[in-house]
């Protein structure tokens, strides 16, 4: 038999159970893309304005396609958290879990496709 006290039992369990989830991913990957975004602004900032050929031979060196790939998996991930937060906040039912499958759909459809096209780029 387990004596728990009603705090133990609820520590950790937000309103859906999941906030305290969210919010640590949401906070990490804002701290990732803090560091992240000024790298990828000053690697694109480099290679925008350039010919095709010289742009694509900019992402065939590591550092440049490295930034790309990690500012754009981070943003997706922080994306789905933050959208999913307020799909949750502001909405009830089936149109919640619709709106949520929906939402993290496109944002893991866009990092795939971001990503392929880099992968293209780059190899």
């Amino acid at each position: 038999m387990h004596y728990l006290t009603d705090r133990k039992r609820a520590e950790g369990k937000g309103a859906s159970g999941s906030g305290t989830e969210h919010f640590w991913g949401q906070a990490i990957s804002a701290v990732g893309l803090l560091i992240l975004m000024p790298l990828f602004a000053l690697t694109f900032g480099s290679a925008l304005g350039l010919p095709y050929e010289e742009a694509v031979a900019y992402y065939h060196r590591p550092f440049p396609a490295i930034i790309a790939a990690m500012t754009l998996v981070t943003a997706m991930v922080h994306f789905r958290h933050g959208i999913q937060v307020v799909i949750e906040d502001y909405s009830r039912g089936v149109t919640k879990k619709a709106l949520v499958i929906l939402s993290t759909a496109l944002a893991y459809t866009t990092l795939a496709v971001g990503l392929y096209g880099l992968a293209r780029i780059a190899f």
